[in-house]
């Protein structure tokens, strides 16, 4: 796959081969130790590039991801969290066998859980993980009738009800996010929404494996920020005793801030000397 210009450096996208045999595409910006971003419901990689193109200014290697479903990467049914958590270990193998990993949001969740299955992972960053705890859950079946407007060529109203069901938006916001051009770039990530939501329901509540990694942990949050990211963060913090939570003041309503973030990732994942 083509390189691409820009930033400090040139960014170069390659594949992966998951353990199902799905192709992961990931790029690489940089080249001191990789940091690999797993983004959160609708992000590509391409979301992730303006944090990678910071982390690599500031001398490490940013791993950009395709999740499964989505940009150019492959899927394979059936789907399953630990199929991901494959996904995340081929990645970390392919640019050298050991990173860090930044995930957002339900990109946390499962850096979380794949560092539970033994994901080679040297520190999580976990910005703004929708853990639920139990509290407010969306639907049970929410999975299955996503899937069920996917399969019947309805797309788009899997998208909008993923919005309003999954994430909570307003009535309001998921329609003029429908009229809105940007609309028909989320269509075509519906079925990776389906995963979000399986995923996010087998591990709504941390397992005791998740919460008993022995990676390093530091837990992000903007601020201000959804008042539920809020919660999940400090209860996290709370349920994960050597975790270290830090605030981003530049990181608002569930963005992430990549100079903010690079900064306080730079203070814990220190360059060899």
């Amino acid at each position: 796959m083509p390189g691409v210009g820009g930033g400090c450096c040139t960014s170069v996208t390659s594949a992966a081969i998951s353990a199902d045999g799905t192709t992961i595409a990931y790029t690489v910006v940089g080249d001191g130790p990789p940091v690999a971003i797993v983004g959160g419901a609708f992000s590509t990689a391409a979301a992730g590039a303006p944090l990678a193109a910071a982390l690599a200014e500031a001398g490490y290697r940013g791993v950009t991801i395709d999740r499964r479903a989505r940009g150019e990467s492959g899927d394979t049914a059936p789907y399953a969290p630990e199929r991901e958590a494959d996904d995340l270990a081929a990645v970390i193998e392919a640019v050298g066998g050991d990173a860090a990993v930044l995930g957002h949001s339900s990109g946390a969740v499962l850096a979380l859980f794949a560092a539970a299955q033994g994901v080679p992972v040297r520190h999580l960053f976990l910005s703004e993980p929708p853990f639920r705890f139990g509290v407010d859950e969306p639907a049970a079946d929410l999975p299955e009738r996503l899937q069920a407007l996917v399969d019947g060529g309805r797309s788009g109203d899997a998208v909008t009800l993923f919005q309003r069901e999954a994430v909570g938006l307003p009535e309001a916001v998921v329609q003029q996010i429908r009229s809105s051009p940007m609309f028909d770039s989320l269509v075509p990530l519906a079925q990776s929404v389906v995963y979000d939501a399986l995923l996010t329901r087998a591990v709504s509540t941390p397992t005791p494996a998740m919460l008993a990694v022995s990676t390093p942990v530091t837990i992000l949050r903007g601020d201000p920020t959804f008042p539920m990211l809020v919660t999940a963060a400090d209860r996290l913090a709370a349920a994960i005793p050597t975790a270290e939570l830090v605030i981003v003041p530049e990181s608002h309503d569930h963005g992430l801030d990549p100079a903010g973030t690079t900064r306080e990732l730079t203070r814990r994942l220190p360059l060899p000397a």
